[in-house]
């Protein structure tokens, strides 16, 4: 249990829409305490777009959300490195309808936020703590969320690929194991998806700089792999952004079986549902102190 927390000073960042291909200016500044990670879209009139489960209105090769008509895109990776450093409150302002992918990873965010420092708030923040299963299935995929003291993910991925086949991790979230062990596990996808993706408006910004790209028998690349099960992490990383919707930090083990952005919201809308199976817990009491982060990457 913990304070809430925002950010000590504002963050400015730059960077390609991974699917729109456009040049987007993002700046992250502190926010009010019970405010959430608001997204602001200084071309559109400032229109704003709370992150939260009730705004999201595409999981098609990535999160967006959508208010009022107007919509972000592209945002699990900054909400998984929010979530995964504990900043709670933020204003999220962009010129365009995308969060830059940077190097598609949660690493480029994270550094700027720790560089920025992370500041207390006087007020804790409550957490969903799972009483009991909660699952969803898709066919031969399935994700599911159980009690555990902590916040703990297992997730399995498998392709029919030569370079990795089948992938699997478990790993208790917290927050120096985000930064080193997840935060820098990049997106990927496959060379033979380019034009179909292309063709429907997507991955026009992608390039080897921001993705990791497979051909039919390996990475193209070069072979440099942050971690030799990087596909796995990647996974973990974006389930942590797609989670955070929920507006509260998860007590429960999360297991996903060739999960996605999409069983990943499906998950979160069957929660809501649920209500039986979880309680809010609002402590009155915080002893935790923070200790300094170190990107060791």
């Amino acid at each position: 249990m913990r304070l809430q927390n925002t950010l000590k000073r504002e963050i400015c960042l730059n960077g390609q829409g991974l699917h729109t291909g456009r040049d987007i200016n993002m700046k992250l500044k502190p926010a009010p305490r019970d405010n959430g990670i608001v997204f602001v879209r200084t071309d559109k009139d400032d229109a704003k777009i709370k992150a939260n489960i009730n705004a999201v209105s595409s999981t098609m090769f990535a999160t967006t959300l959508t208010a009022g008509g107007v919509k972000v895109g592209t945002v699990e990776h900054l909400l998984a490195a929010f979530a995964g450093l504990g900043v709670d409150n933020v204003f999220v302002e962009l010129d365009g309808p995308e969060v830059p992918i940077m190097d598609g990873s949660a690493l480029p965010f994270v550094t700027e936020i720790i560089n920025a420092g992370i500041a207390k708030q006087s007020r804790v923040i409550p957490c969903i703590k799972i009483l009991e299963p909660i699952v969803v299935k898709e066919g031969p995929c399935q994700i599911a969320v159980t009690p555990y003291n902590g916040t703990r993910v297992t997730y399995r991925l498998f392709y029919t690929h030569p370079a990795f086949g089948e992938q699997k991790m478990g790993i208790d979230v917290t927050t120096n194991q985000f930064i080193n062990e997840l935060a820098p596990a990049r997106t990927f996808g496959f060379l033979r998806d380019v034009e179909m993706l292309k063709s429907k408006g997507l991955a026009r910004g992608g390039s080897l700089e921001n993705a990791i790209v497979l051909g039919d028998k390996e990475v193209i690349n070069g072979n440099k792999l942050r971690f030799n099960n990087e596909f796995v992490r990647h996974k973990i990383l974006d389930a942590i952004g797609d989670m955070s919707l929920l507006g509260f930090p998860v007590h429960g083990h999360i297991f996903a079986n060739k999960s996605g952005h999409t069983l990943h919201i499906k998950l979160l809308r069957k929660i809501m549902m649920c209500r039986d199976s979880w309680e809010i817990i609002t402590p009155t009491v915080v002893t935790s102190s923070t200790s300094e982060l170190a990107v060791q990457v």
